[in-house]
C-alpha cells in the first residue's frame, strides 16, 4: 500500500475504528512526565491550551488538578470525543470539540503535543506545522513530544529525527529545546525528543 492511499485512510472512519476496537497503543493510561514536569512549572494558569488528537486526555485532568481554567481537548474520532464528553461533565475549564485539526479554527497560548504528531503520515508534516502556527497567538508555543526514531513498520505512528523535525519547524517556529527527552516513561526511553518551540 504505497503512501498516498494510506494518508487517505488516515480520517474519522479509521480512528474512531481503532477506538471502537479498543487498538489504542498509544495511551498508557496516564499523563506521562515530560508533560506534567513542564506544566508544573508553567506560570499561565489562564493560558488558552489544546490538546490535539488528545484520546483519553489524561493531560487535560492534570492541568484540572493545577488549576488550570482554560482546556480545549480536539479530537477526530466520535467514540472518543464521546468519552471525554462523559468523563469531563463535571469539569466547567474543559471544552471538548469533535473536529479535524486541520480544520479548526481558535486562538491558543500553549499546544501541547502527545502523540498526535506521530500519528500524521509523513505527506501532512509541513501542513501540521503550518497549522499549528496559525493556531497560535504571538509568541505562544508548541511543547511536548516527538518520536526521535524510525520505526520499522509503516505507521501510525511515524517517527523521524532532530534534524529533519529542525527544518521543519524553523521556518515558523524559535527551536528554545528540541533534545532527547530525559524522564520519559520506560517503554519510551531514549526513543523521544522533548520539544519546546515559540512561534515566530
Amino acid at each position: 500500500m504505497d503512501n498516498k492511499h494510506y494518508a487517505n485512510e488516515l480520517d474519522a472512519f479509521f480512528w474512531n475504528a481503532r477506538w471502537k476496537a479498543g487498538q489504542t497503543g498509544w495511551d498508557v493510561g496516564y499523563a506521562t512526565p515530560p508533560i506534567t514536569e513542564y506544566m508544573q512549572q508553567y506560570k499561565n494558569k489562564n493560558a488558552a491550551i489544546l490538546i490535539p488528537g488528545c484520546g483519553n486526555a489524561y493531560e487535560a485532568e492534570f492541568l484540572v488538578e493545577n488549576d488550570f481554567t482554560d482546556i480545549t481537548l480536539l479530537d477526530i474520532a466520535e467514540e472518543a470525543v464521546n468519552k471525554l464528553k462523559e468523563k469531563f461533565k463535571l469539569s466547567s475549564q474543559i471544552k471538548v470539540v469533535c473536529d479535524d485539526f486541520f480544520n479548526h479554527q481558535q486562538k491558543y497560548d500553549l499546544i501541547i503535543e502527545q502523540t498526535f504528531f506521530c500519528a500524521q503520515v509523513l505527506e501532512r508534516r509541513e501542513e501540521y506545522v503550518k497549522k499549528t502556527a496559525s493556531l497560535l497567538n504571538n509568541n505562544g508555543q508548541i511543547m511536548g513530544v516527538l518520536f526521535g526514531v524510525e520505526f520499522e513498520k509503516f505507521g501510525p505512528p511515524f517517527g523521524g529525527n532532530i534534524d529533519e523535525y529542525k527544518k521543519l519547524f524553523e521556518p515558523y517556529f524559535t527551536i528554545k529545546t528540541i533534545e532527547v527527552c530525559y524522564n520519559s516513561i520506560a517503554p519510551r526511553a531514549n526513543s523521544e525528543l522533548f520539544i519546546n518551540l515559540i512561534k515566530k
